[in-house]
Formats: C-alpha cells, structure tokens, sequence
C-alpha cells in the first residue's frame, strides 16, 4: 500500500470518528438543555391557546346558487309576453314579423346575471351592511377612537371599515374546466354561526329584491320607449292622413264645380277617373262626395296604418306593470345552512403549531450556546 492511499485512509477513519464524537457531544447537549426546550415550548403553547381562546371568531356561512329554471320567473315572462303583439310588426298581407327585442331581458342568464351584479355591488353592501348592529357598534368605535384625528384620517378609517364588511360578503364563480361560469357560491361571514346565517340569508333576500326591481325596470324601459316611438308614427300618420283629406276634399270641390258647369249630374263612361279633377262620376256623386269628406273624422280610413298604431297604443294602456310582481332571479342548488364550525380560528391547529415552535426555538437556543461553548 502506498504511503498516500494510507494517508487517506487514516485521514477517512478520523473523520468518521470525529463525526461520532460530534454527534455525541450534540445530543448530550441537547440533553443537557432540556429543560429550556421544555420552558421554551411550554411558554409557546400557552401563549397559542391564550390566543386561540381571544382570537376573534369568524363563522362562515354558503350557499350555492345558479340561474333560474322558467317556472321561477314564469310570472314576469308572462308579463313581458303580454307585450310581445306591441312589438311585432303586422304587414298588409297577413304575415306577422316577431320581433326579438324582448327575448334578451327574459334569458334565464340575464336574470341571473343581474342577481350576481346586484350582489357584488358596493353599494347594496354598503346600504346594507350600515344595518347591521355589528357593523354600527365597530362605526361608533372607530369615531370614539379617532374624535382628535382630522376629517381625511377619519373617513380613511371608516372607508377601511367598509372594505373589511364588504369581504364579509362574497360571491365565488365555481369554474368547470372548459365550461362557462353557471354556478356561484355565495359566502357571509360574522363573529358566531346564527350571526354569520342571518347576515348571508338577509343579504340575499336584499339582493333579490334589488334584482327583481331592475329586472322589471328595464321592461319598464323598452315598453316606454316602445310607446314613445308609437305615439312619433301617430303623429306622423295622423298628419299625413289629414294632407291627403284636405287634398281630396280641394279635388273634389274642384271637380264638383267643373261637373256642374259642364252639366254633367250622371256618371259618364266615356270620361277618363285618373284625371287630376275627376268628373267621370257626376254631379251629384260629387257633391255627395264633398258632403262626406267634410264630415270624415275618422282618419284611419285615410291611412289604414293608423289602425294598427291606435290598437297598439289601446294595448299599451290596458297593460300594466307589476312592480310588486313576484319571482326570481335565481334558484338554490344548496340553501344557506347554519355553520356547525368556525371558520377561525382553528384552536388544535394553532395550539400544535405553538409546541412545534416552542421546541423549535428552545432547541435552537440550546445549539447556540452549545456552539459558543465550543468555539470558546
């Protein structure tokens, strides 16, 4: 054996012993520090639970909701269909052109997706969270604590109050690979179960009278512009038809006198009826013209279209809509339910974390001083 390969060999076995000796040495000074990892995880334990046990609680309550079948909104789509004739278009021929301007606003989508905006918004929050006995004791607070602060100080605190009870109240897509969004879970949370269950089921029904409300409004919207545009062709067919009355009550009286100068009372058949003055007819039958187009009050017989936009417009008055009327805008796959847990704090959780950082730092501290110790 060669002197080098004898050197390393010798150099490996110390090294190895070393390391056994090390290792040794750590354990009894572990050993030996006992008593601080003890001290060290006993104080971190007590110290979780005290602040497991004085953590603020927070119960959370959900609910599951998706878009609405028909017979959840049967009432307002009946109401919206009462108005369908209103909107189609009726031609001379019989044929009846339907319009589609009403379909969109009774999708079973649109209805939901009113739901979810209305829910998000901050305003609804806002109107609805300055109810809520909690949320008011943590306002009278937060104005007690800042009466010395200046005006900006103090509405950033309240604007910071708010933001925290807008998180209180949530709503989560539930996504599907590759599919769009159709489901939503709603989440409320406050500082016990039947607490965090009333805020959630309260707000909802909030909400759903928000939605319910616009919903009805934007038919509200497209029926008056609708009667708005009725009564525009009203009043240019009506116009219309009184020019083309006074334009052939003038022919007539014109023609009239021609046919009494000429002496013709009887109708002729050798005269040609597409002349501007017309007098093929006679005498007589002008004046028993002229004598009717005086009379003429009704100008749908002038202009026929007139029918139809007065029927439209009777329509329209005899209709109404329902502001209170009843439905929904959405439907519960799993209604709001009691919380039986806390959402936090998880009091075992945070107590095994404590011990676990007890004995983390007390051994810590017994291999620093075991190292000093050494070194010196």
């Amino acid at each position: 054996m060669s002197k080098s390969e004898l050197s390393n060999r010798v150099n490996a076995e110390n090294l190895s012993y070393d390391d056994e000796i090390d290792l040794k040495e750590l354990f009894i000074a572990l050993w030996k520090g006992k008593l601080t990892i003890i001290a060290c995880t006993l104080v971190c334990a007590v110290m979780a639970v005290v602040y497991a046990l004085n953590a603020k609680q927070v119960w959370t309550t959900e609910a599951l909701i998706t878009s609405p079948q028909v017979n959840d909104f049967a009432n307002y789509q009946r109401m919206v269909s009462d108005f369908q004739p209103v909107f189609d278009v009726y031609q001379d021929d019989g044929t009846v052109l339907v319009s589609e301007r009403l379909d969109d606003i009774i999708l079973p989508d649109t209805l939901f997706s009113i739901y979810i905006q209305q829910f998000e918004s901050r305003a609804n929050k806002k109107a609805f969270i300055a109810e809520n006995a909690e949320f008011q004791r943590e306002l009278s607070e937060v104005k007690a604590n800042t009466q010395d602060s200046t005006e900006e100080e103090i509405r950033d605190r309240e604007a910071e109050l708010y933001s925290e009870w807008y998180a209180k109240l949530a709503a989560t897509p539930v996504k599907s690979s590759g599919q769009e969004v159709e489901q939503y879970t709603l989440h409320g949370q406050l500082s016990t179960g039947n607490d965090s269950y009333e805020f959630l089921n309260g707000y909802i029904n909030f909400v759903a009278e928000k939605a319910r409300a616009i919903a009805v409004a934007n038919v509200s919207s497209i029926v008056a512009s609708k009667r708005s545009e009725i009564m525009q062709q009203q009043t240019l067919f009506t116009e219309q038809a009184r020019g083309r009355l006074l334009n052939e009550r003038a022919q007539a009286k014109y023609a009239l006198e021609i046919a009494t100068a000429a002496g013709l009372d009887a109708p002729q058949q050798n005269l040609n009826s597409q002349d501007l003055f017309a007098i093929n007819i006679g005498a007589n039958a002008l004046a028993a013209k002229v004598k009717v187009l005086d009379n003429l009050t009704e100008l749908s017989i002038i202009e026929p279209k007139l029918h139809q936009l007065n029927a439209k417009f009777d329509l329209l008055s005899a209709l109404a809509i329902d502001p209170n009327l009843a439905f929904n805008t959405f439907q519960f796959i799993e209604a709001p339910e009691k919380p039986i847990s806390r959402t936090s704090p998880k009091r075992p959780l945070i107590a095994v974390l404590g011990v676990l950082l007890g004995g983390m730092l007390g051994t810590a501290i017994v291999l620093i001083r075991y190292a000093f110790a050494k070194k010196d």
